[in-house]
């Protein structure tokens, strides 16, 4: 083969050290839903935007501009807190269905460049754009026509990584932003990693980064020449370390969980008041399993009281659901078991695991309602796609909704993969 066309072309458009090499790409989205946010409303650009609700409000950042960032501002953080890094800023509340419309054009740009494709969330995903040279040229031209064709189509940033592994491509990326590119070339991998700081390897948290330093592990490059053997749970992050990592890109990445919570405005006693948030949890998550042709076997409640303390209750149920019915059905039964009238609730949590894609699913036949049913929850998810979701809702929470609106919650998208 190497004195054919094929061969020859491929020489010319690749760089001697990609030769024979995987092409990985890491391609994250910069501040996604705020940079959602500016684009939808331009009299935001060049503002500090934070995504997730009221500055007064308990929840927890979704998203915050760069902006916001430069003050202090991060993903997670309490809004209360941000608002008080950051107190010029605009707070808006957080709108998924338009950032899972965007992420599904910015995923089908993905795959029109290569089948391979795994999704990690939302705004990132994992390419395997081995091969793709003969069409787009070098890896560096690969990750400007993909940063070109996010620009166009949605009018976005993207920073993208590549390198030989998915380790190395994902720094890369973190790496590039905002709105960049890295190319770390094969055999190139040490002398990229080596200075960063040790939390910058995959798996590695603000606990375990504590763990290490106080081992004197404090680079990458520490913990690259650390013997493995001498900590046996440092033998994965060690490898990566080295710019080790064989994973394959999965293009059938299924996520483990899929759920939703909300967090009260306002502490509440008001049993009625939790179940319609769990409906309404419930529907949520019922429709999101809906959306992305999947099921789950067990569901999950969470309860977190005024003081703090949490806990989780689930069931199993006799088959895979992507039913409203079946979870709600399933959390107002563990919410019955657990409520007492002199509980104060912070927040709740609807949670469904066990996924699997909903074409391996076995027909629950309960008195044959669920075949009945599941044309019209697919006809309920199309009509509030397309004209919101107040023009269709449960008669459970009629009258409900300015209710809820005055507790001024906030969502927590939750998808675990």
């Amino acid at each position: 083969m190497n004195g054919t066309p094929i061969a020859t072309a491929i020489r010319d458009r690749l760089p001697g050290a990609w030769l024979g090499q995987r092409v990985i790409m890491h391609a994250d989205m910069d501040a996604f839903y705020a940079s959602v946010e500016q684009r939808e409303n331009p009299a935001l650009r060049g503002r500090p935007v934070i995504v997730g609700g009221p500055r007064d409000a308990r929840g927890v950042v979704s998203a915050a501009s760069y902006e916001a960032r430069a003050f202090g501002v991060r993903s997670a953080m309490p809004l209360r807190q941000a608002s008080r890094l950051c107190p010029h800023a605009v707070f808006v509340p957080g709108r998924m269905r338009l950032y899972s419309d965007v992420s599904l054009e910015v995923m089908r740009i993905f795959r029109s460049c290569t089948p391979l494709v795994e999704p990690l969330s939302l705004d990132e995903a994992f390419l395997d754009v081995t091969g793709c040279e003969r069409r787009y040229g070098s890896p560096g031209e690969i990750a400007e026509h993909v940063r070109t064709e996010v620009r166009t189509a949605v009018d976005l940033p993207i920073s993208v990584g590549v390198a030989g592994n998915k380790s190395v491509a994902k720094i890369a990326s973190t790496l590039a932003k905002p709105d960049g590119r890295r190319l770390v070339p094969p055999g190139s991998e040490q002398g990229f990693l080596d200075p960063l700081p040790v939390r910058m390897i995959w798996g590695i948290g603000p606990k375990s980064e504590a763990r290490l330093a106080a081992r004197g592990i404090r680079t990458i490059r520490d913990l690259a020449r650390h013997d493995p053997e001498r900590m046996r749970e440092l033998r994965k992050p060690a490898a990566l370390a080295r710019g080790i990592d064989p994973r394959d890109v999965e293009n059938e990445r299924t996520a483990k969980s899929v759920g939703n919570e909300v967090t009260f405005g306002l502490d509440t006693s008001d049993r009625d008041l939790v179940l319609r948030y769990l409906r309404q949890l419930s529907d949520h998550v019922g429709r999101r399993l809906r959306a992305k042709g999947l099921t789950g076997r067990t569901v999950a409640l969470k309860l977190r009281y005024a003081d703090f303390r949490t806990i989780t209750r689930q069931v199993t149920l006799d088959a895979p659901t992507d039913q409203t019915r079946d979870v709600f059905g399933a959390v107002r039964d563990l919410f019955a078991r657990e409520v007492n009238y002199r509980d104060v609730y912070r927040l709740v949590g609807v949670h469904v695991t066990g996924i699997q894609a909903e074409t391996a699913r076995q027909l629950a036949f309960r008195m044959g309602n669920e075949r009945d049913r599941r044309p019209l929850e697919t006809a309920l998810d199309e009509v509030r796609a397309r004209f919101g979701d107040a023009v269709l809702t449960h008669a459970a929470l009629l009258g409900s909704s300015a209710r809820m609106d005055r507790e001024r919650y906030a969502w927590r998208e939750d998808v675990l993969g």
